[in-house]
């Protein structure tokens, strides 16, 4: 599991630079687990404090990996990355998929119903 700043719709992250941003930068070992882990998990907030959507079709970003992130997990989704798009798993309470969708840069698809997020 990793934070990120950006996941695009292929599955790249991007996850230590925030251009322009001060105090923001190093890789660390984040490349490493992006591109040895089996499956990669992603958590973050679903946009950014400007209201900007941090699940784009092409990151902005300096990347940290490329296709490499499997699940995204926001405060409002849960969201896999398939070789077909994104596919929305779980929505949090209260959200339907059009208002998530325009927090969203990049397509999501859903497989039917999409089951409200469940904590256990």
């Amino acid at each position: 599991m990793l934070g990120g700043f950006q996941v695009s719709e292929k599955g790249d992250l991007a996850n230590w630079k925030i251009p322009g941003a001060k105090g923001s930068g190093g890789i660390g070992g984040a490349m490493d687990i992006a591109s040895g882990a089996k499956k990669l998990i992603v958590c973050m907030e679903h946009t950014t404090k400007e209201g900007a959507p941090k699940i784009v079709r092409q990151c902005t970003y300096p990347l940290t990996g490329l296709a490499c992130v499997g699940t995204i997990i926001t405060d409002l989704a849960v969201i896999d990355v398939k070789p077909e798009g994104l596919v929305l798993r779980e929505i949090a309470g209260g959200w339907s998929k059009e208002e998530l969708q325009k927090l969203t840069a990049a397509p999501l698809m859903s497989l039917g119903r999409t089951p409200e997020i469940k904590f256990v």
